[in-house]
């Protein structure tokens, strides 16, 4: 059987270094404030919470960079939700995935993601990601509040920027679990540091053709 796969350069050298600075930052700002919270104790309060600010301001200036670098290569179009395939993305990971299926969405370089991760990515991006900033620095000036007569906001602040720290969690894991279902292990983890990424077949596909 003739073997139509290639490798297509997918990901800039920008893009891999900002997915896993991202990552790495993501990752330290979970671990120290679940101990600010008093989850654990690994570096210490007051080292946990200097690391935890520093972390987020990096994050801040890193988004920034993101958001700017994606508006003028014109990247935010993979970005662009649509329906076309959704449900087929769905089936193949709740079904198709465990039965030896082809993905339904093979990659392109003028899609680099399904339908379902442009819902997922776009969501992160748009809603998560501001939410986590806008809690975070609420949370970081609190000591200002009493003069606002914000008192009774610190609980409700905090708690919310938590349960945004879990759905990142969660998000993370089911991401990192996601990169193990290429054609190999390690597949989509080496592209991530290659750019590189070998896809199925050569010719573009229909879903990504607007009609």
């Amino acid at each position: 059987m003739e073997n139509n796969d290639k490798k297509i350069y997918l990901y800039t050298r920008f893009e891999r270094f900002w997915h896993w600075v991202q990552g790495l930052l993501i990752m330290t700002l979970i671990l120290t404030g679940f101990e600010i919270h008093g989850a654990w104790n690994l570096l210490g309060f007051e080292t946990a919470f200097t690391v935890h600010n520093f972390c987020a301001w990096s994050w801040l200036v890193l988004y920034v960079f993101i958001v700017f670098w994606m508006a003028i290569t014109a990247e935010w179009k993979q970005y662009i939700p649509t329906y076309k395939k959704l449900f087929d993305v769905v089936r193949f990971y709740a079904y198709g995935i465990f039965t030896g299926e082809p993905h339904p969405v093979p990659k392109t370089t003028r899609a680099k993601h399904n339908p379902l991760q442009r819902l997922t990515y776009l969501g992160i991006v748009s809603f998560l990601v501001p939410f986590q900033i806008i809690t975070g620095f609420l949370y970081y000036y609190y000591s200002a509040w009493p003069a606002l007569g914000w008192d009774w906001a610190l609980m409700p602040v905090a708690l919310l920027h938590t349960v945004g720290a879990f759905a990142m969690l969660a998000f993370l894991i089911v991401h990192v679990y996601m990169t193990t279902t290429g054609p190999t292990v390690f597949a989509h983890i080496k592209s991530m540091f290659t750019g590189w990424e070998e896809v199925e077949g050569t010719a573009g596909h229909e879903w990504e053709i607007k009609k």
